[in-house]
């Protein structure tokens, strides 16, 4: 079992089951949304329980997904591609220990120009 929750704690949500590898979004809307670049988990939405999902806000960036975030706080949680059973978990919401390791990077062709990737990883242009 793993909990988290946005930075005032009124969205809180716990995931059932090991987590899956998370990667590293570099694109224009993550990082537009969060402020660097978005490192999420992929979650079976019926491993996600939501507590405080009242407080949950949703805003539709494409025709394919809505990001969630604190109406409180304005913490950026949850990436949800509309029609699928799986949702991407900001790896940053999560309590430590979390056990996981960021496994790749996606969308490097749109990284910000201020910053390198250099662990090693692979990288995905799009």
């Amino acid at each position: 079992m793993h909990t988290g929750s946005c930075l005032c704690g009124a969205v809180r949500f716990e995931i059932e089951g090991d987590l899956h590898p998370p990667d590293a979004c570099h694109c224009t809307q993550c990082r537009k949304q969060s402020g660097h670049f978005w490192a999420s988990t992929d979650v079976a939405r019926a491993a996600l329980r939501l507590y405080g999902e009242e407080r949950l806000t949703w805003f539709q960036s494409s025709e394919k997904v809505r990001r969630g975030f604190c109406a409180t706080c304005g913490s950026a949680l949850l990436w949800a591609p509309i029609g699928k059973d799986k949702i991407a978990v900001a790896m940053g919401a999560l309590d430590r220990p979390t056990g996981a390791h960021l496994a790749k990077h996606i969308f490097v062709a749109d990284k910000g120009d201020y910053y390198n990737i250099a662990d090693g990883l692979p990288q995905n242009a799009q």
